[in-house]
């Protein structure tokens, strides 16, 4: 019992670091960031952050292991769930939109790959999983009829990946994010004449958000529900450890 307490608090203590250091990695970048600054942050000593993370650069990649972790299971849910794809695929946006705007592991996690020439260790290949994700659900549309004939699901894919995040630097630097949904909104209105002409792309886009609410609201009950019976809510897992010196997960982010 004694040996699991230890364990349940040295869990807890890497989780506190991590948070504190992507505060600060995402407010001041990886070389504007100290293992001293984290020091006073989090309120520990620079031997405790150390006893966790061998290194600063071990710390980065942490977290941006973490950032990577953050999709499979939100991707997972939206590949699987009973409407319509492109909705689907609208709705999934929106979600990851929200997790950028509101997670600070993720908008550390962002920040550290895009600085990522000044961190001596491999960090994860992003971008990838994304193709892949949206490609499918492209895939999925076409099958529907919901596509317009001569779409190619994965050149269209592409083109979808670069508007996306195109938007979230853009946003980012502009208004901190905070404006993120209406710029998406009025992206899809954009997109959706293309992939599908004709389309009534407003009442598309709203019933993609609502399906999206209710899946979060879903969600959220569920974890309340393992929380009340005493169960610890499954974690996504990062691939790796944080405190090896070389990352070579391919991965959906950043």
């Amino acid at each position: 019992m004694q040996v699991r307490a230890e364990q349940v608090r040295a869990k807890a203590t890497r989780r506190f670091l991590l948070e504190a250091a992507a505060h600060l990695f995402d407010e001041r970048g990886y070389v504007g960031t100290s293992i001293s600054d984290i020091s006073t942050q989090s309120g520990r000593t620079s031997g405790a952050i150390y006893f966790h993370y061998a290194s600063k650069e071990n710390l980065a990649l942490a977290i941006v292991e973490e950032h990577f972790a953050a999709w499979p299971e939100l991707i997972g849910r939206y590949r699987t769930a009973g409407f319509p794809a492109l909705e689907r695929l609208v709705a999934l946006s929106f979600d990851v939109a929200r997790a950028f705007r509101d997670d600070v592991v993720i908008r550390a996690g962002s920040r550290l790959w895009a600085e990522r020439s000044a961190i001596d260790v491999t960090l994860p290949r992003p971008f990838v999983g994304w193709l892949e994700t949206v490609t499918g659900l492209l895939e999925e549309a076409r099958e529907e009829g919901a596509l317009a004939e001569g779409i190619a699901p994965e050149m269209a894919a592409h083109g979808l990946v670069c508007a996306f995040f195109g938007l979230h630097t853009v946003s980012d630097a502009l208004e901190g994010r905070r404006q993120i949904e209406e710029g998406l909104h009025d992206l899809w209105l954009l997109l959706l004449t293309a992939l599908r002409p004709g389309c009534d792309a407003r009442a598309l886009i709203t019933r993609a958000r609502e399906h999206g609410e209710r899946m979060r609201e879903a969600a959220a009950e569920k974890e309340r529900g393992a929380k009340g019976e005493g169960r610890t809510p499954r974690k996504r897992k990062a691939k790796g450890k944080a405190g090896r010196p070389k990352g070579t997960a391919a991965g959906v982010g950043p």
